[in-house]
């Protein structure tokens, strides 16, 4: 647990009639080494949920996804307080780590193709996982480029090199090897931030899909891809979580704290 300096405990709003959470957050405080990126956080995110966080640089977004996956374990002078849970357990008692990642997926904000084919890219997670039958790969592989749009361009060149594809192609195959577990819960960090408008619209499409299959928290610096993705979007500045409300409702004004409105109108960020 870390020590933090007090601040005002984030707003938390619920949805009426929404599923049971599969992301329970109870103040929880990140700093690296004595800065402190996020303090008092506290905010549910029910299943089959796209939930925005939103807000400027330096907010504390990114240290929220890191902490949802426990990358506090290999983020040297990162330390993380509070309570996580997933699914109703608490995140610290798996006591391997990678039980926890084999059911969250990451996309983080540029695509990272490991020097793999097509094929391996998509293949890895399940074959470090004991999986060796090549028909059950091969299942797998095209399964998860289809749901990644990304299959009907690649399947005649599964054996080239993923780090050779367009930009684009490389975020879809990202979030296809993110999607090789069947994961429950899908972090994403401005996937779109490296990606021409219409590759991004294809993905935000994909995205609509997946929700009902699994959970999605999606960090954005585009406020309208929030207001278009998310039933539900937080606001994040200078490490607290200002507030948290229906997306429709914050952009049309309805707020706790008038931060959240200067922000969405551009005043700053």
């Amino acid at each position: 647990m870390v020590e933090t300096p007090s601040k005002t405990p984030s707003r938390v709003s619920s949805v009426e009639g929404a599923s049971s959470p599969l992301i329970e957050v109870r103040d929880l405080s990140i700093r690296y080494n004595e800065h402190v990126a996020l303090a008092n956080v506290t905010v549910d995110v029910p299943e089959h949920e796209i939930f925005g966080i939103i807000g400027p640089a330096n907010s504390g977004k990114t240290s929220f996804l890191r902490a949802l996956n426990r990358m506090d374990s290999f983020v040297s002078g990162m330390h993380v307080g509070g309570e996580i849970f997933f699914g109703g357990r608490d995140i610290r008692s798996f006591r391997n780590v990678y039980a926890l990642r084999s059911r969250v997926g990451v996309v983080f904000p540029l695509p990272v193709g490991l020097p793999l084919s097509i094929y391996d890219n998509v293949a890895l997670a399940p074959r470090l996982s004991g999986m060796r039958k090549r028909a059950d790969l091969d299942v797998i592989v095209e399964r998860c480029l289809t749901r990644a749009a990304l299959w009907d361009e690649v399947k005649d060149r599964l054996k080239s090199l993923g780090s050779l594809l367009s930009g684009g192609q490389q975020q879809r195959l990202t979030i296809a090897r993110a999607l090789s577990q069947e994961p429950e819960l899908l972090l994403l960090d401005e996937f779109s931030i490296a990606v021409d408008p219409v590759t991004t619209m294809r993905i935000e499409d994909i995205l609509k899909e997946l929700r009902k299959e699994m959970t999605i928290v999606l960090v954005t610096n585009l406020t309208q891809q929030a207001r278009r993705l998310a039933s539900r979007t937080a606001f994040f500045l200078s490490g607290e979580c200002v507030e948290v409300g229906d997306t429709e409702a914050l952009f049309r004004g309805d707020v706790l704290d008038e931060r959240t409105t200067h922000y969405l109108e551009g005043r700053f960020g």
